[in-house]
């Protein structure tokens, strides 16, 4: 016979009369039931497709405010953000293939404000109805979004420094213009009006570097709408050619499909910035040419950007995505991870490839959008 001491945990339990095993939540006793009901850390609400709330635990209260009477037999997109409501009803659709499914939405709290949420949902066949149902588990995020934001804004900060010098170059070459300019004007000289149409042009050129270096630093938003790629990816490439100035780099859009995605601008943008900006700096020593393709594919607006660089060995192709991994001397290892991020967002992806004979492949992807 074994000695108490060599006993193992499974057998003292098994051998104790008191001990109690439970196979499923089911089994639990409805006192153990009721307090997990109430006290749980994550919603879990049951609606049909289209939205209307069949059942939602007690921990609603604690969550967004409401008891789980005042939800029930309302609409779960009336609780969501406006901007998110489109990319709620996506997740909707796909859940009637029985898939799980990921989100982050904003839902409004009783007190008006919004929070962040995680859903995790999935279609379940429900034999009483007859019908498939949406169960969801909803998770508050608002403290890891916070953390999230404060280090895309450490990011967006970094980048603006760095571009600071190139823009400041980029700026001092009108404004000598517009010095000499004014002299002339001062000493009387014929044929203002020409004068002035180049004046109002070098203006315009400061008004546009700096409004994009401002936009860099505002904080992201979360506004969705209708954009052009072709668009978005001219402003970014204004912006950044300065930067490309100084180590001898030039940027050409050489295939442009007018393309439109729904994206929010600002988040779309920082993307394009991370991934243009790591393409100048590979070449920094060597110069040459980032190039940018825009196409349609499988329903997919893809971007590709180009560089001639020195190309990314296989092993670190997907170790580069990893936050704070970085190949660069005073990289911050963010860039990669924050645009990652962004584009699952937006159901989007990155894929790196190497290119022949030199340099790396870009190439971002969004779902089309569809009027």
């Amino acid at each position: 016979m074994k000695e108490k001491s060599e006993q193992s945990p499974t057998d003292y339990h098994y051998k104790d009369p008191y001990w109690v095993s439970y196979t499923s939540l089911a089994d639990l006793p409805p006192v153990f039931q009721r307090w997990i009901d109430l006290h749980g850390f994550d919603l879990i609400s049951v609606c049909d497709h289209q939205g209307a709330i069949q059942y939602v635990t007690a921990s609603s209260k604690r969550l967004i405010g409401y008891t789980k009477d005042a939800l029930l037999g309302t609409y779960i997109l009336d609780y969501v953000s406006p901007q998110d409501k489109i990319r709620l009803m996506k997740s909707l659709r796909k859940n009637e293939k029985g898939d799980l499914v990921t989100s982050e939405v904003q839902v409004k709290h009783r007190s008006g404000t919004y929070i962040w949420v995680e859903v995790v949902s999935s279609s379940v066949y429900d034999p009483k109805t007859r019908d498939d149902v949406v169960i969801a588990v909803i998770r508050d995020i608002s403290d890891r979004k916070e953390a999230e934001e404060m280090m895309i804004r450490s990011e967006k900060m970094s980048v603006a420094g760095q571009l600071a010098a190139g823009i400041a170059h980029e700026i001092r070459n009108p404004l000598t213009s517009l010095k000499g300019f004014l002299q002339l004007l001062e000493a009387g000289i014929e044929g203002k009006d020409e004068y002035y149409s180049i004046m109002g042009e070098e203006i315009d050129k400061i008004e546009n570097i700096t409004s994009e270096l401002l936009f860099i630093s505002k904080p992201m938003t979360n506004d969705p709408k209708e954009e052009s790629v072709v668009s978005l990816m001219k402003d970014v490439c204004k912006l950044m050619e300065t930067q490309a100035h100084l180590h001898n780099v030039d940027i050409e859009i050489k295939q442009e499909e007018w393309l439109k995605v729904y994206c929010d601008r600002s988040q779309i943008k920082q993307v394009f910035i991370n991934i243009i900006k790591n393409a100048i700096e590979v070449m920094s020593d060597s110069g040459g040419t980032v190039s940018i393709d825009i196409y349609e594919r499988n329903g997919d607006a893809c971007m590709d950007v180009i560089d001639e660089g020195p190309g990314i060995p296989e092993h670190l192709i997907e170790k580069i995505k990893e936050p704070f991994f970085t190949t660069k001397k005073n990289g911050t290892g963010l860039g990669l991870m924050i645009t990652n991020q962004i584009l699952e967002k937006h159901d989007g992806s990155l894929t790196i490839l190497n290119n022949e004979p030199k340099g790396s492949i870009f190439r971002i992807r969004l779902p089309l959008y569809l009027s």
